[in-house]
């Protein structure tokens, strides 16, 4: 049994790879808030998680991965579209985020990232004073500390 395919723009797009070197490509995410925290999802199929390097500098984390193919020495390639090499995507965190708390694990082929909201950027309720014209610091409270 052959597999036989041809499909002209796909042949293109593969020679044009070819001709420009298999250099770093992006990595696929998806990204949404829950609750207190941001939740962010990197596909990565085929690559293991040893292959896989998550830094985070100030607010940049960054993602590199390598998936390699699993063809040996004298394979013969018939169909080659399965993209290998190496993968990155970096993410620029907010100071709203809080980088030294987050969390990451790998299943499947998909890295999760879980980095919660910082305690400052948290919504907090403020106590409004009554009964006087005068300003009150935040976090003040009336009658203690008078003289």
């Amino acid at each position: 049994m052959s597999i036989m395919r041809f499909d002209p723009f796909r042949d293109l797009d593969r020679i044009a790879e070819q001709m420009a070197g298999r250099g770093m490509r992006t990595i696929p995410m998806e990204a949404y808030r829950r609750g207190d925290q941001f939740v962010v999802h990197f596909d990565l199929p085929g690559v293991r998680p040893d292959d896989v390097q998550l830094t985070v500098e100030h607010n940049v984390v960054a993602i590199r991965a390598e998936r390699r193919s699993p063809r040996e020495e004298g394979d013969e390639v018939l169909i080659d579209e399965r993209p290998q090499g190496v993968f990155s995507r970096q993410l620029f965190l907010g100071e709203t985020l809080d980088s030294e708390k987050l969390e990451a694990s790998y299943d499947a082929g998909v890295l999760t990232l879980r980095i919660p909201v910082a305690e400052q950027a948290k919504p907090r309720r403020i106590p409004i004073g009554a009964g006087s014209n005068e300003p009150q610091p935040v976090g003040a409270s009336r009658g203690r500390g008078a003289g």
